[in-house]
């Protein structure tokens, strides 16, 4: 968070004061450092390597067009799971043939879509999707390069909400199954199998459950690969955690380490290394401001009651989910316990309980780590307008996303006419 610092007991993002942005944009507003996600980029490069791999960048976790262009000239790659977000990296200048398409129900239309732009590879995670696009490829005259997604049963030991790699999840295919798949490629004459895919869930801090599943899956490519399969690239998805409160993630230095390391064990040390990074490049380089409108107390509970709500940030209300919540100007008075809680009709509209804070009406509190999954997974729940988004480059900042309108929440809507 060394873009994120106090200066006089005001907090600034890299050279601005942030309640200069909030008295210019207004709050809620999410606030973002374009040098922390350079930064954070960069670490996952200087890892990798410019020739082993190629580093593609979940856009769920964040699809504002301004990240995504300067990520795309960072040199990035895109993990996608719709067309747009496949529109998206595109308007922003990213390069298709540097995107893979992930998820497990694209349609036709997204296949067509995505084939026509020459895309890298699509990570398939069932017979069904497999059938459907090799026959819609070789309607187009086209091979389609393909990685299956094989789930190999570890625990992640994270939120069941965001655990992929369990024989119970959604996600992939059975390692026996994949593989069965893998060997009857020559019947599939519209496809061209180039990789392997696995990912077990996000928000990992654990290296042991990477390795459990590179050791359940590489055996099986190394025999692919001794059959005379031409696989090209081991593709481990994303996941790798972030500090949100006491957490201790591994570095990401240690993270592909770990996977070069297991591929090399296994004689697998010449494939290129596809990574799905997400929130570890994002999450830390944004916040989201939000302005105190009450300070409430009752006999059991002091509330401070903000402008941003669980359609603002909906992570603390979905998954439980722990964020730092700091001031955006530091009070000398003494620090009481709060709940911070949003204006959202919900008893789950809760930022963040039993903060340590001294805040009265009026001030400005920072959620941090906020850059992902926090616009990304927002919406326009109790007719609320989503927020602004801005984009700080040292002393500059650059509003990236307007404020939503009331006109905007009724756009589209039409009533009958008798």
């Amino acid at each position: 968070m060394t873009n994120f610092a106090y200066r006089d007991d005001r907090l600034f993002v890299e050279g601005v004061a942030v309640a200069e942005i909030a008295a210019t944009v207004g709050s809620p507003c999410y606030i973002y450092s374009k040098h922390t996600l350079y930064s954070a980029f960069r670490s996952f490069r200087d890892a990798l390597g410019p020739e082993e791999g190629l580093i593609c960048y979940a856009v769920k976790a964040n699809g504002n067009l301004a990240l995504l262009s300067a990520l795309a000239g960072l040199g990035a790659g895109f993990d996608i799971v719709s067309q747009g977000e496949l529109e998206r990296v595109v308007a922003a200048g990213g390069d298709a043939s540097r995107v893979v398409f992930s998820g497990v129900g694209k349609t036709e239309a997204e296949m067509r879509r995505a084939l026509a732009l020459g895309i890298h590879c699509f990570n398939v995670e069932s017979l069904p999707e497999l059938v459907r696009l090799n026959a819609i490829a070789e309607a187009m005259g086209l091979k389609a390069p393909v990685s299956l997604r094989v789930n190999p049963d570890v625990d992640a030991r994270t939120h069941p909400y965001i655990a992929t790699g369990l024989k119970e999840n959604k996600f992939g295919l059975p390692i026996a199954e994949a593989v069965a798949l893998y060997r009857k490629a020559a019947s599939f004459r519209g496809l061209r199998f180039v990789g392997v895919d696995c990912h077990i869930g996000s928000q990992l801090t654990d290296l042991r459950p990477f390795a459990d599943a590179l050791d359940r899956v590489l055996p099986e490519v190394r025999r692919l690969r001794e059959a005379g399969m031409d696989l090209e690239h081991i593709d481990v998805g994303g996941g790798l955690g972030i500090c949100y409160q006491d957490e201790t993630p591994p570095s990401v230095q240690a993270y592909v380490g770990l996977i070069k390391e297991r591929l090399a064990a296994h004689g697998l040390g010449a494939m290129n290394i596809l990574l799905e990074p997400g929130r570890a490049l994002v999450a830390a380089s944004g916040i989201l401001v939000t302005g105190i409108e009450y300070v409430k107390e009752t006999p059991d509970k002091r509330f401070a009651i903000v402008d941003a709500g669980m359609n603002d940030l909906i992570r603390p209300a979905l998954y439980g989910a722990w964020q730092r919540i700091v001031p955006v100007r530091k009070r000398p008075d003494q620090e009481l316990l709060y709940d911070v809680v949003g204006p959202v009709c919900e008893s789950a509209d809760v930022l963040g309980r039993g903060r340590s804070l001294a805040v009265k009406a009026g001030d400005f509190l920072a959620i941090c780590d906020a850059g992902a999954y926090g616009f990304s997974m927002s919406s326009q729940y109790n007719a609320r307008p989503r927020p602004p988004e801005v984009l700080v480059d040292g002393e500059r900042f650059h509003v990236i996303r307007d404020r939503e309108t009331y006109e905007d929440l009724m756009r589209g809507e039409h009533i009958p006419r008798s």
